[in-house]
């Protein structure tokens, strides 16, 4: 430290790092790790053994058994999550099943009763075009009499139109009046 003279001017990094250089060497020990020096290693290997033990201790008997636990809480969470959806879904196949049983019980009966109004309304339908049918029957049976009536009155004048007929030619051709034998067989041959 002689050798070095104090400068105001030096800053105070510059400073120690002279102090530093100047310092003797057995101001800061022996120059090792003091870990690694062999007489230190008995105490070191004590305290290995302690904190080893401690560790040990609260992990066999503290922390494994709360993992444990949390792991078999979770297991069995997990094993009665399984079971459950496996039952919800059994039942819900055995809904969809039974769903599915229901639909086709009522399309089935859906189409019975869509066959029943069928048959209903086509038997109605024929029961109503039969009478029908029986009402224009007995009209056409009413008319035909009617016709055959007006026919046979027709018929019965037939012959005394015609005679009044040729009556009205002769006499408009011959300006004379024929005689009723004259009207008779020209009736009958007409006839």
């Amino acid at each position: 430290m002689a050798n070095i003279q104090h400068n105001d001017a030096l800053p105070a990094s510059v400073e120690h790092d002279l102090h530093a250089e100047t310092a003797t060497p057995g101001e800061h020990g022996s120059g090792g790790l003091p870990q690694f020096e062999f007489q230190h290693w008995a105490g070191q290997a004590g305290y290995l053994l302690i904190l080893f033990a401690i560790l040990y201790v609260l992990v066999s008997k503290v922390f494994a058994p709360r993992l444990r636990r949390v792991m078999d809480e979770r297991a069995d969470t997990i094993s009665t999550a399984i079971a459950t959806a496996r039952q919800v879904q059994a039942e819900a196949a055995d809904q969809a099943a039974q769903a599915q049983a229901e639909v086709a019980k009522a399309r089935a009966d859906a189409r019975a009763t869509a066959a029943a109004a069928k048959q209903r309304v086509t038997d109605e339908a024929n029961a109503r075009v039969a009478a029908e049918e029986a009402t224009v029957n007995a009209r056409i049976a009413e008319a035909e009499t009617a016709i055959a009536k007006t026919r046979d009155a027709a018929m019965a004048n037939v012959s005394t139109i015609a005679s009044d007929a040729a009556t009205a030619m002769v006499e408009r051709l011959t300006g004379k009046a024929p005689t009723s034998a004259e009207l008779a067989a020209v009736a009958k041959g007409a006839a």
